[in-house]
């Protein structure tokens, strides 16, 4: 894997005379717009806070070369009111005392996060988030990350698809009332948030739940798999990390366990079908999430994916991809309002961005970013490996969000 520097998205045409506008006292700029941290009369800077070295490597790379390019497609149309992006990046390995300081140091400097990857990093400095104003995209998806005006969700959280996960199950007839279900999932938010929703959805569909909690930097699941055979378990889902998930479908194969395996988007990449875990993983394993796959044949994706191969030659596939260009999309668009309104301050940005519902820019996500105490949406893909499609990933059932999850209410949030 290339190693990725700190990104300087800078190559951009500012409009004309941007850099002769001035700034009074009270923060108002020649051009009559309101300003704050993060904001200069020719530049707005940006934070991405990422996984580069840690469990979810993989993820933070292409995520941060798909912000990369939506932020310089930007900057090439003039930027937003005059001002060109600046995007900078800190890897905190997913470890969450580099993450307090990576924060530390960039928060002054910046009108918000696109990227902050990881729910314990966020949470890490929640409170800080809020005295500061900064409006942050997490790129986790933990019900404990809702609740703060300041942070948005970009999709279903973690609860959310596992409910879909289990209903998907129930309605293929691969689990019935009766059945045990193996529930693996990762100590901390990420894998307690998918526990409760299986728990919910076990307790409406009448299985029964053989957990197995494992550590975030666990890879081998050699004696998690052993328990759940001796359960006797008819399907197991997994909340962990894509190389856990390479053990645990890996091994439970080589033990003659055929059971369906479904975990959430967070646990699979694509990277994963170059591996000795391939032929595992393409028998009767799944994937559920509200991210659309780069193959599906919405205009949107295909042109993401064409300009994204173009930028990054040789770069591997994968719905980080996707999901970085939505969540910087999302930051975007709230930049591009809050200018409209004449108000680049914090306040003023987070405001353009909670104003808007149905929010909707082709990539298959529609969302309401009014509420801070629901996921945006509740609908979830289910997906399938496939070594032929962008990405590697197919759908098998369309975008929904099940009856099972309809009747569902979300946890209310930790952060406020």
């Amino acid at each position: 894997m290339k190693k990725i520097v700190p990104i300087a998205v800078a190559a951009a045409l500012a409009l004309a005379g941007c850099s002769s506008k001035g700034e009074s006292k009270d923060g108002t700029g020649s051009d009559g717009v309101k300003t704050g941290p993060g904001v200069s009369a020719d530049k707005i800077t940006v934070g991405a806070l990422t996984d580069l070295t840690g469990p979810f490597a993989s993820l933070g790379k292409s995520v941060t070369q798909a912000e990369q390019l939506y932020f310089d497609q930007v900057n090439e149309a003039g930027g937003v009111c005059g001002r060109k992006i600046e995007v900078i990046v800190r890897d905190h390995g997913y470890d969450p005392q580099r993450a307090v300081a990576a924060y530390t140091e960039l928060a002054p400097k910046v009108v918000g996060f696109p990227q902050f990857i990881g729910s314990p990093m966020v949470t890490a400095v929640k409170d800080r988030i809020t005295a500061d104003k900064v409006f942050t995209i997490p790129l986790a998806w933990s019900t404990a990350l809702l609740g703060n005006k300041y942070v948005q969700v970009t999709g279903t959280t973690y609860d959310v698809q596992a409910i879909n996960a289990f209903a998907f199950l129930s309605g293929q007839k691969l689990i019935k009332k009766g059945d045990k279900v193996g529930v693996v999932y990762a100590e901390g938010d990420y894998g307690q948030n998918a526990l409760s929703g299986a728990k919910y959805a076990a307790q409406q569909l009448g299985v029964t739940l053989v957990e197995q909690k494992v550590k975030a930097t666990d890879t081998d699941m050699t004696a998690q798999v052993s328990a759940l055979k001796s359960a006797g378990v008819t399907a197991i889902t997994a909340s962990i990390t894509p190389k856990a998930v390479a053990s645990l479908a890996g091994v439970a194969r080589a033990q003659g366990i055929k059971a369906p395996i479904i975990g959430n988007q967070a646990a699979y990449a694509p990277q994963l079908l170059e591996t000795p875990a391939a032929p595992a993983l393409l028998q009767g394993f799944y994937i559920v999430g509200s991210a659309v796959p780069l193959s599906s044949d919405l205009p949107a994706v295909k042109k993401l994916t064409t300009d994204y191969q173009a930028k990054f030659p040789g770069q591997l596939l994968d719905g980080g991809i996707l999901a970085g260009f939505v969540s910087a999309s999302i930051f975007g668009d709230a930049l591009k309002k809050a200018c409209e309104a004449k108000d680049l301050t914090h306040d003023g940005i987070i405001t353009a961005h909670r104003a808007q519902n149905g929010y909707d820019i082709g990539f298959g996500l529609k969302a309401d970013f009014t509420s801070v105490d629901v996921p945006p949406t509740l609908a979830d893909y289910v997906m399938q490996p496939d070594k032929a499609s962008a990405g590697g990933l197919k759908v098998v059932a369309p975008q929904t969000a099940s009856e099972l999850v309809k009747g569902y209410k979300v946890p209310a949030g930790t952060l406020g």
